[in-house]
């Protein structure tokens, strides 16, 4: 090597590689414009020790607020990537594009409203140190109305009654979840997502940290009664069979009253011919009833039908606008 070639090496070296683990933060954004300040300052704060690589993944689920012009602001930050979705999608879709651009070792998914303390990640990421792949938030308290906490629990255990798999309860996305559990996710492309539940039925080591829930810090919720209602019947219907059993054995009970209907007026008819059987009146209710109970079970049909509709269109979960996620090289950070 010449005294040049010497030179040069001194005056450029290489940079190292910062091998160190990533740790992906995942936020879906919906007209969070009031709390995006200072939850970057709460999570630059508890995550500033941290021995690991970060990258916060904002996804904008087509708000209505200055939601995007403040992510913007910060877009020069190396460890800030946008997303930023043709319209607003929903939750479980903004999560999941998340997760399909997250690259770190371990995705840490949280809403962006304060509710979901940034401090409780700290224990997150302890329990995944410890060998865990789902480290799931479950709530030990919540700051919520009434109703939302009566609905809730209603939820659950209805949930808990009948679905296929063990979905725990009083938890929501909040969780971490490792790589391997992310790329097993990432298969799972329905449309009428429950996050929760899939994760649940993919499996792996779960484990579940309690923690108090906190008020939402500004503004107002992006799910309003019908989306509850709407995940919930996702949550059901994505994972039980069982309102389909429920057709057959309401048909069978249907059935046999109206077997023990018929041998009763036979009976009548027969022995007791001076009785008059005058039926009109449960005549009448009898066919309301039962118009409204076929009624019932076809709209149970036809949510599945509707389910298998929507798969078979193979359409996007999501589509992006001009593409306005940051680059940056990863090494750096």
């Amino acid at each position: 090597m010449t005294v040049e070639d010497t030179t040069a090496t001194a005056s450029h070296p290489q940079k190292q590689q910062d091998t160190r683990r990533l740790i992906s933060f995942v936020f879906p954004i919906y007209n969070e414009e009031d709390n995006l300040t200072p939850l970057i300052a709460e999570m630059d704060h508890i995550t500033a020790d941290l021995d690991y690589r970060r990258e916060y993944l904002f996804v904008n689920d087509g708000s209505e607020d200055s939601s995007l012009e403040r992510l913007l602001e910060i877009s020069h930050r190396p460890d800030v990537r946008i997303l930023d979705l043709s319209r607003n999608f929903g939750h479980q879709i903004a999560v999941t594009a998340g997760l399909d651009a997250a690259d770190g070792d371990a995705v840490i998914i949280m809403d962006a409203d304060m509710q979901d303390p940034p401090r409780v990640c700290l224990e997150l990421i302890h329990e995944w140190e410890q060998g865990y792949d789902v480290v799931y938030a479950q709530r030990r308290s919540r700051q919520d109305t009434a109703f939302k906490k009566f609905t809730a629990s209603m939820f659950y255990k209805t949930l808990d009654a009948l679905a296929d798999i063990d979905i725990p309860q009083n938890t929501g996305d909040f969780r971490l979840i490792s790589r391997a559990v992310v790329l097993e996710i990432r298969r799972y492309r329905e449309h009428d997502r429950f996050l929760r539940g899939m994760i649940s039925h993919a499996g792996f080591r779960q484990h579940a940290v309690q923690f108090d829930r906190d008020p939402r810090a500004s503004g107002t919720t992006g799910y309003s009664l019908k989306s509850m209602l709407k995940l919930g019947t996702d949550g059901i219907l994505g994972f039980s069979q069982v309102p389909l059993r429920l057709i057959s054995r309401v048909g069978f009970v249907v059935s046999l009253l109206s077997l023990l209907a018929i041998v009763y007026v036979v009976i009548v008819r027969l022995f007791f011919p001076q009785v008059t059987v005058e039926g009109w009146a449960f005549l009448a209710c009898a066919i309301f009833l039962m118009g409204g109970v076929q009624t019932m079970l076809l709209g149970i049909i036809g949510s599945y039908i509707g389910r298998i509709f929507a798969e078979v269109k193979g359409r996007p979960l999501y589509s992006l606008q001009e593409p306005r996620v940051t680059a940056f090289d990863r090494r750096e950070m």
